[in-house]
């Protein structure tokens, strides 16, 4: 695994919206994904369940991950979360907090898929964001109805490494510290 320099707690999202100082988070139809991943001027982090006109599963990511190598792709999929590992990019897996019952399932996917971060959504509940932190030990991006700075503040001060928002006004606000950062990321320059 490679470093990447991270400046700070927040990670934006959206459309070919920053993340920090690694690259894009993008959501795009898919006879776009390589002209768009081009001309970007960093390597961006792909949402798989949200490319218009591609499958999310194994194959899928594989393609993503050979032909356009983003720096890394963002799934709710276990399948697709180990392909993404199995070719050495950042894994970032989604979990909806929909009840109980959902949540405790979801503690043995990540045991097994092992993503680098899981974002939690809605990312505007301190006391899960801690409670998933805390279970796993994998870093948090938190995201979904994030709408303030308070937002965020609470976010990272719940033990997030890190923030969606499709808020532009929030991409300027950053959080207190780098804490629950992994140390070693995929390679994110391009």
């Amino acid at each position: 695994m490679y470093e990447i320099p991270l400046t700070s707690p927040i990670l934006t999202a959206g459309r070919a919206h920053f993340v920090r100082n690694s690259g894009y988070y993008l959501k795009s139809p898919f006879e776009k994904i390589n002209s768009v991943v081009k001309l970007a001027k960093k390597k961006p982090i792909l949402h798989a369940d949200l490319i218009e006109g591609l499958r999310n599963d194994e194959y899928a990511a594989e393609y993503l991950s050979q032909i356009v190598r983003p720096a890394g792709i963002v799934s709710t999929r276990a399948g697709v979360i180990a392909k993404v590992k199995q070719n050495g990019l950042l894994a970032i897996q989604r979990l909806f907090l929909l009840d109980t019952n959902a949540l405790e399932k979801s503690y043995p996917m990540f045991e097994k898929t092992k993503p680098d971060f899981i974002e939690v959504l809605p990312g505007i509940i301190p006391h899960m964001i801690s409670e998933v932190y805390e279970r796993t030990g994998i870093p948090i991006c938190a995201g979904g109805l994030v709408r303030t700075a308070g937002d965020v503040e609470r976010a990272i001060e719940a033990g997030a490494a890190a923030v969606t928002t499709s808020n532009r006004e929030l991409w300027k606000h950053t959080g207190r510290d780098d804490r629950r950062m992994p140390a070693s990321s995929p390679p994110a320059t391009g």
